[in-house]
């Protein structure tokens, strides 16, 4: 009998409900992370089989909390929720925009990993899949890469916020490992989602989910604290 479970912050649309859709095919009982309940209904109806909604909204320690409190035991735990509300370079980014888009994706991910490390912990193979960009990496902004021409300032909130997310990948990581967790950041490259203007352009998010299963499946001897392509290839910091 397959009794694993799994949660995907932000999969009532975009990558995310592709990767609970992934996971259930896989087995699991998917919870689909959803801050609109409704939202989060039509997702799993067409998701079907083993996903169940669970409304969660990562910016509201009430919602994660209650949510929690549902789960008793979690095998994977995607961190896919994100925002990225502008494309502008640091010059043209107000202070307030970058608390805004730090509050989903860096706050909201240490909010709901401690919530739900309880129930991680109760696993006997405790995953996390934090779901990051190529356009994070420190080395490809500054350096020739296979995604993205270098030396852009644009989406300086997004960029920087999920650079911010990859350090703390590396700290749990470290943290967690003597406790059996795998940690990793995913870059899932440029996917048609409504993300941002730029998104609309991208390639099947289908895609990039199947680079978030793979890590949520590592075996035990598998990396932690490491940045990975959707395609399985090593990304730099």
């Amino acid at each position: 009998m397959n009794d694993r479970t799994a949660l995907v912050t932000g999969a009532n649309k975009g990558i995310g409900q592709h990767i609970a859709r992934l996971l259930a095919a896989e087995g699991f009982t998917v919870y689909v992370g959803s801050r609109d309940p409704e939202r989060g209904r039509r997702a799993v109806e067409e998701i079907g089989g083993t996903a169940r909604p669970l409304v969660l909204d990562v910016t509201d320690p009430g919602t994660v909390e209650r949510a929690a409190s549902r789960i008793d035991r979690l095998d994977v735990l995607v961190n896919n929720a994100g925002i990225s509300p502008s494309l502008a370079p640091p010059t043209e980014t107000g202070a307030e925009e970058l608390r805004h888009v730090y509050e989903t994706n860096v706050y909201g991910v240490v909010t709901v990993t401690n919530a739900f490390l309880p129930a991680l912990r109760r696993s006997p193979h405790p995953r996390i899949v934090n779901v990051s960009s190529g356009t994070a990496s420190l080395t490809w902004s500054t350096h020739p890469n296979p995604q993205f021409t270098p030396g852009n300032g644009a989406g300086a909130a997004y960029r920087s916020s999920k650079a911010a997310l990859n350090a703390l990948t590396v700290l749990y990581a470290q943290t967690l490992a003597e406790d059996g967790f795998k940690v990793n950041a995913l870059a899932p490259g440029l996917r048609a989602t409504d993300l941002n203007p730029r998104a609309a352009a991208g390639g099947d998010p289908a895609e990039a989910a199947q680079g978030a299963v793979h890590l949520a499946l590592l075996p035990d001897d598998g990396p932690t604290g490491a940045f990975f392509s959707w395609d399985g290839t090593s990304v730099p910091w």
